[in-house]
């Protein structure tokens, strides 16, 4: 488990700053950063080098590899702490709270500024490396594909689907975006999985998800993960989260992504709330989300 490193943030110096952007800089080109490489992409002196290096291994910034050579990586601990050294310096953070979520491909904090946000660390690649580089579409074009990468396009493709659809679509307000981090709006409600709905309210609920997604799509994105995971239910309504796997309304799957997710989210309520929620023809359900003419579920039962 990648552990919180908001708290060291004040032990850290501007040199170990250098000495964390010259690896990053370097495994652009290697997985493995060798230790003659460091001072020039650092821009600090051998001797400081070294003493950088043991001070960031010591709090587990850098992670150190012997093979041909002796090579040195970030560890997503080191890539937090740079995102959060950008944040500070924009002023776009004052501190870094407990947990809102742990996941496979995030973590996700409470985050102090002008207003309680949220911070949200992209985490895919780094453990399941070879399987995000099958599904995930932005790696496609790269032949040194780092788990830096992956994570950084990740949130800025989320970062870039949020700046579009907000306030439009009802999702978290962008703050600001660095490497694999999105700061974001700290939305309150109660995830759909976990949301007890009255039979008189899930109809609602399941027109106000299908709502977001036909406005989204009005907007230029399809979600293309959507699920009971990715929605929080309260009394102001719904909010869409998790949009990193977006795609463009415009791409040549989104017809496709698009009925995935409205299968994802009917198959949802019609498990959860068999009773309430009605057989549709979804094809047709599809169709009227992408050209606007979406209104009830109600009308396309069958």
């Amino acid at each position: 488990m990648v552990q919180n490193v908001a708290t060291q943030m004040a032990e850290l110096e501007q040199e170990d700053f250098h000495l964390l952007s010259g690896i990053e800089h370097g495994m652009r080109f290697s997985r493995w950063v060798s230790t003659g490489k460091i001072p020039e992409f650092s821009r600090l002196d051998e001797e400081e080098v070294e003493y950088r290096v043991d001070r960031c291994m010591d709090r587990g910034l850098v992670e150190r590899k012997t093979i041909q050579y002796t090579g040195y990586r970030l560890t997503f601990e080191g890539y937090d702490a740079l995102a959060l050294h950008t944040f500070a310096e924009r002023e776009s953070i004052d501190g870094v709270g407990a947990p809102l979520g742990v996941g496979k491909e995030s973590d996700v904090y409470e985050a102090r500024s002008f207003k309680p946000l949220a911070l949200k660390y992209h985490r895919e690649g780094y453990t399941n490396f070879r399987e995000v580089q099958k599904e995930r579409e932005y790696t496609a074009d790269k032949e040194h594909r780092s788990w830096l990468y992956t994570a950084r396009k990740a949130a800025e493709r989320e970062y870039e689907a949020l700046e579009t659809l907000y306030p439009a679509v009802s999702v978290p307000r962008p703050v600001d975006q660095n490497r694999h981090a999105i700061l974001m709006e700290k939305i309150d409600g109660v995830e759909l999985s976990r949301a007890k709905l009255e039979p008189e309210q899930v109809i609602g609920v399941l027109d106000l998800v299908l709502a977001e997604m036909a406005t989204a799509y009005e907007e230029g994105f399809v979600h293309a993960d959507m699920s009971e995971y990715n929605v929080f239910v309260s009394a102001d309504g719904v909010t869409v989260f998790d949009w990193p796997q977006a795609v463009p309304a415009e791409h040549e799957n989104s017809d496709e992504l698009l009925r995935r997710d409205v299968d994802n989210i009917l198959g949802y309520f019609q498990r959860k709330h068999p009773g309430e929620t009605p057989d549709v023809d979804r094809e047709a359900l599809s169709s009227a989300i992408r050209n606007d003419e979406f209104e009830s579920v109600r009308s396309f039962a069958v």
